[in-house]
């Protein structure tokens, strides 16, 4: 499958063999290549690559390191450290050394990488653990469109690695891509009060009608800085006093796909000012609601705002 720009390969075969920029092997911390993959890659392409990674060792647990690849076709090593030399891993070490060998990838603006099942041998890791741990260390390196990488290879030595692999990788990033990248999307709104009134929004986009300020959240956000910085963008206004009010979830409050918003109440000082997809902001007071017509479902959610200052 392709995933943005990269090409993503489930191959059965001997990683060592593979002509490619660059192969991963699994290595300890002290890189000293004995059993398991290194030893096949030491085997194959000469001790002069562990002498050349244990001059640069030790590393930390989850880091990795790039040697020369000896007599192989590759013409990098990538040496991740899933383990110290007690031969234990676990999830973050398995996460972590996937992470920072696409990194060393992508430092050596190199177009092409091949993995082995990280952790899953002389670690004993669970291969389906490992096929989505890698998986979503793949998709998260890929997911803004700015690597350098055409192709990644995930090379499993036998068939039943081999089809663990493409239901872990290949089914799961599919499923990412394909399934949940139609929603449902994650939102947040405001109920932004100036004294004795809250601030709403007429929206410029369809659906038309009156909001509150809110939007979707960007990756790498928290809910609270979306909140923060929709509000800014929307109405001008630097919000204070957040506070987490309801969840709402109704798969049908958004008339243009499913949405799941989180709504926080907040204060405020100063005139808001329509800004982004706002066609106009008022000040609007609680007892005036009523004879506006909102998007989303708004309105319920402002009356159930009500009911709870009354109570």
């Amino acid at each position: 499958m392709k995933l943005r720009n990269t090409q993503i390969t489930i191959l059965k075969g001997d990683i060592t063999e593979l002509s490619v920029d660059a192969i991963v092997n699994a290595a300890n911390n002290k890189l000293v290549m004995g059993g398991g993959v290194a030893g096949a890659i030491k085997r194959k392409g000469g001790k002069i690559i562990e002498d050349e990674a244990v001059k640069k060792g030790p590393i930390e647990i989850g880091g990795a390191v790039a040697t020369s690849a000896g007599s192989l076709k590759a013409e990098y090593v990538i040496h991740a450290a899933t383990m110290a030399m007690d031969f234990k891993t676990d999830e973050a070490k398995v996460r972590n050394s996937c992470r920072s060998a696409l990194k060393v990838a992508e430092d050596l603006k190199i177009g092409s990488i091949a993995f082995p099942a990280l952790g899953c041998g002389t670690g004993g890791f669970p291969l389906l653990a490992a096929a989505k741990i890698m998986s979503q260390e793949v998709f998260r390196h890929l997911r803004d469109g700015k690597s350098k990488l055409k192709e990644i290879i995930f090379c499993l030595y036998d068939q039943e690695t081999s089809d663990v692999f493409n239901k872990g990788v290949i089914s799961y990033l599919k499923h990412v891509t394909e399934d949940l990248g139609y929603g449902p999307f994650v939102t947040v709104d405001a109920i932004i009060e100036i004294g004795d009134s809250i601030v709403v929004i007429e929206r410029s986009n369809p659906p038309f009608g009156f909001a509150l300020p809110g939007g979707f959240i960007d990756y790498g956000e928290t809910l609270e800085e979306a909140v923060r910085r929709e509000a800014k963008e929307e109405t001008g206004l630097e919000i204070t006093d957040i506070r987490q009010f309801h969840t709402y979830s109704d798969p049908k409050r958004d008339p243009r796909f499913q949405t799941i918003t989180t709504v926080f109440t907040a204060k405020a000082d100063g005139n808001p000012k329509a800004g982004d997809d706002a066609a106009a902001v008022k000040l609007v007071k609680l007892s005036e609601i009523e004879q506006l017509d909102f998007a989303f479902g708004h309105k319920e959610i402002i009356r159930s705002f009500i009911r709870s200052k009354q109570k």
